[in-house]
């Protein structure tokens, strides 16, 4: 926890920190700076009486923070930097009062766009990695000047989902999560856009934060978004559309409220809010969905307040080895079993053994994390196979014994139950 005095006015050379980002704001540049230097007094004896309400609990202790690009623009096509200053703000008092925060923060484009001076637009990958790779370096100056007022010093973690591919990149990402949090620097994470492919890509902030949750194995996870939470329908269109305060488990009648994003500045809607919710959820992390303009709204959830959506957390949270499988790569080859080994798997927590097994779809390595699933269904579970495909293929239908007098060896189950997951 750094020990620096915390400055909660904003000095005259505050344009410096900055440099033309202020300038292109609706801050006014210096004029806003005084005004801030006036209140000087009452905010530092506002954040002094925050800090007394904001003892950590016991469940909300580390808390993954999910910025959308729409947060942080306010809906405007550029960074909105006095909202962005009360990110900071509230971060800061939360980490005073003891919390571990991390930050997933998305806006590296649309900072390009702006840095760019707002160019023609193009759906190319390529553009829209030159976007990210200039608007990544101007978004972490943007944070790194706006927590360094608070005496916070930030590091930068770009992830993509090949960091998570492997049991080791998994581990290594999580072990470098939390030294950061152990010297007390605050991560702010984002995708690594300017080099992820789409077959690498995590794909959205909502899932990375999920993830980021899993890595980290966070207490609570506060999803910022541009609507107060998950209606019965769209608000934007239904005027009947009501709120719900609390969801215990995401079920297919939930997942049917969600719709897509509203401001079309990030790539997230409400269905991928909802799968990393329910990844979250799994891992023992609750999840809140709420509107990032609220006043307050990070240090209100954090602290309990019914805010948005509360997605509470599994009562039979997964253990750490099955929250890779759950939150890291989507396996693209599959195990096709029947109906008696599917149901040994859903309802008996048995492994998978080769008895059950009626094909094989693509090739892969023993070790690697494939798809289970029944003929013509689309898969219910993930597991890490003992087998590779070749094998695979020889033992379909054997039992056990006969295993060992066709190859000579046996590895076990195709996937044993420790190894897999249901999804």
């Amino acid at each position: 926890m750094c020990s620096r005095k915390l400055v909660v006015g904003y000095p005259l050379c505050f344009r410096g920190l900055f440099g033309s980002a202020l300038e292109d704001s609706p801050m006014e540049g210096e004029g806003f700076c005084r005004a801030r230097n006036v209140e000087m007094s009452q905010e530092e004896q506002r954040l002094q009486s925050d800090e007394r309400s904001l003892v950590p609990n016991e469940g909300h202790r580390r808390v993954v923070i999910k910025l959308g690009t729409s947060v942080l623009t306010g809906g405007a096509p550029h960074l909105d930097l006095p909202r962005m200053v009360e990110i900071a703000r509230q971060c800061a008092a939360l980490m005073r009062a003891g919390h571990e925060l991390l930050i997933c923060s998305s806006g590296a484009i649309a900072a390009g766009r702006e840095r760019l001076g707002f160019p023609t637009p193009s759906s190319s990958m390529a553009y829209k990695q030159m976007l990210a790779a200039v608007g990544q370096s101007r978004l972490m100056r943007v944070w790194d000047n706006l927590f360094e007022i608070y005496g916070i010093r930030v590091g930068q973690v770009l992830l993509t989902r090949a960091d998570v591919e492997s049991r080791d990149r998994f581990l290594n990402a999580r072990d470098t999560l939390m030294t950061l949090l152990r010297e007390g620097i605050l991560p702010i994470i984002n995708e690594n856009d300017a080099v992820a492919t789409e077959e690498i890509k995590v794909g959205d902030n909502d899932n990375l934060s999920a993830l980021v949750a899993t890595l980290c194995g966070a207490d609570l996870l506060v999803l910022l978004t541009d609507i107060d939470g998950l209606y019965t329908a769209n608000p934007h269109h239904n005027p009947e559309a009501r709120l719900i305060a609390e969801v215990a488990e995401i079920d297919e009648s939930i997942k049917q409220m969600a719709g897509g994003s509203v401001s079309g500045l990030g790539t997230g809607g409400m269905a991928t809010k909802l799968q990393a919710a329910e990844i979250a959820q799994r891992m023992g992390t609750e999840v809140v969905i709420a509107a990032g303009h609220l006043p307050n709204v990070i240090e209100r959830v954090v602290g309990g307040e019914s805010l948005g959506t509360r997605f509470l957390a599994g009562e039979n949270p997964l253990e750490q080895r099955k929250g890779w499988l759950l939150a890291g790569p989507r396996p693209q080859v599959s195990l096709v079993v029947d109906a008696g080994a599917a149901d040994a798997l859903r309802l008996q927590g048995r492994s998978l053994l080769a008895s059950g097994l009626v094909a094989v779809e693509g090739e892969f390595r023993r070790g690697d994390l494939v798809q289970i699933r029944c003929p013509d269904a689309p898969a219910f579970a993930r597991g890490i196979v003992r087998y590779d495909s070749m094998t695979a293929r020889r033992i379909a239908g054997m039992r056990s014994e006969a295993i060992v007098e066709t190859l000579g060896y046996s590895w076990g189950p195709l996937v044993h139950r420790n190894d897999l997951i249901l999804v």
